[in-house]
């Protein structure tokens, strides 16, 4: 019983602790990450990539490609 008396006098009122708040907020940074990397993974399956494509350097420029940016 006095470890319990102990640690409520022990406890100051003006020191900073994070709380519920804080844990709730890094709580859901933490589900809002797990959610996003998810979501970027499903995202990945979808892509189709060939390994047998040419790189840039291999493919020939086209003749109406003149090296400026083209305006869509």
């Amino acid at each position: 019983m006095t470890m319990v008396i102990d640690v409520v006098f022990a406890y100051d009122k003006n020191k900073v602790n994070p709380g519920l708040l804080g844990f709730v907020v890094v709580a859901l940074l933490g589900v809002a990450t797990w959610l996003l990397i998810r979501s970027m993974q499903r995202h990945l399956r979808k892509v189709d990539f060939d390994e047998g494509a040419q790189s840039p350097e291999q493919v020939e420029p086209d003749a109406r490609d003149s090296g400026t940016e083209r305006q869509v």
